[in-house]
């Protein structure tokens, strides 16, 4: 019997349980309650309520606009959604860089306002005292290594992450280190697969791909992306399972079409 069909409440525990028996981990995003009910009574492992809001809830262009109460309102929906899932909430840009303190602060907010039940951030040297803060608090903190979208401004393109040498030898430093100070999990994103089989084996904790590979111990995409609501976004690790772009337009059309027509509502649609 799989870990996964076996549970009644996904833990970090059970992700741990998964990894050793190789059992490969699902992770989608979702921003809001409807969404997140469906995906747990569908099956999936993990609900990221990722920063990602900002880009596909909000319009905004990067992640970092996106406030520390605007991922509350949406951790929070998604929480009243969820009965068997584990829900991970992206600590958002300008919550926890300054110093290990405020990092703390803002997880305990999270923690305390949604009902999530861990939280994620970007980064490996530079975070790793405020994850060990947030994780002896009793906070569950997933790490997230590759391209950070919260440092586009540094990077300056989405490009894939750590071909060379020198930062490829920093992402396996950085991964122990991660795993050192507590993390339960790390995100690996848009990095050789090659060097994201390599970093899964070589860790303890779950990995959690995207754009890495299928060695990673599972797999994260925004659900936007996958379902096919946002076209414009393309990257070649992206599988599109439906197209719901193209649906949702018909849908709209058609809708349009039966009111100005005035075949809706008919006889059987009123009172």
């Amino acid at each position: 019997m799989s870990t996964h069909k076996d549970v009644k409440k996904i833990t970090t525990n059970t992700l741990q349980k998964m990894k050793a028996a190789g059992e490969k981990i699902s992770m989608l995003t979702a921003y809001d309650f409807s969404f997140a009910k469906l995906f747990d009574s569908a099956g999936i492992d993990i609900i990221l309520v990722g920063d990602s809001a900002s880009n596909v809830m909000a319009g905004h262009e990067t992640t970092l606009p996106i406030t520390l109460d605007q991922m509350i309102y949406h951790a929070s929906s998604v929480v009243r959604g969820v009965d068997r899932c584990l829900v991970v909430v992206d600590l958002p840009f300008g919550s926890y860089q300054g110093n290990s303190k405020e990092a703390l602060i803002s997880a305990i907010k999270i923690m305390k306002e949604t009902g999530g039940h861990s939280i994620k951030l970007e980064g490996g040297t530079e975070v790793v005292e405020s994850v060990k803060r947030i994780v002896d608090a009793g906070i569950p903190v997933m790490g997230h290594l590759g391209l950070t979208p919260q440092s586009i401004y540094k990077f300056g393109t989405y490009t894939v992450r750590a071909k060379e040498e020198a930062e490829a030898d920093k992402l396996r430093k950085d991964a122990l280190l991660l795993q050192e100070a507590g993390c339960f999990a790390l995100v690996l994103e848009k990095i050789p697969a090659s060097l994201a089989t390599e970093v899964s084996t070589s860790l303890s904790i779950p990995t959690i791909g995207i754009g890495a590979g299928n060695g990673c111990d599972g797999q994260v995409l925004v659900m936007h992306d996958m379902l096919g609501i946002n076209v414009e976004f393309k990257p070649r690790f992206l599988r599109q399972y439906l197209n719901l772009h193209q649906q949702i337009t018909g849908a709209v059309n058609q809708y349009i079409g039966d009111v100005k027509s005035g075949d809706f509502p008919n006889e059987m649609e009123q009172y």
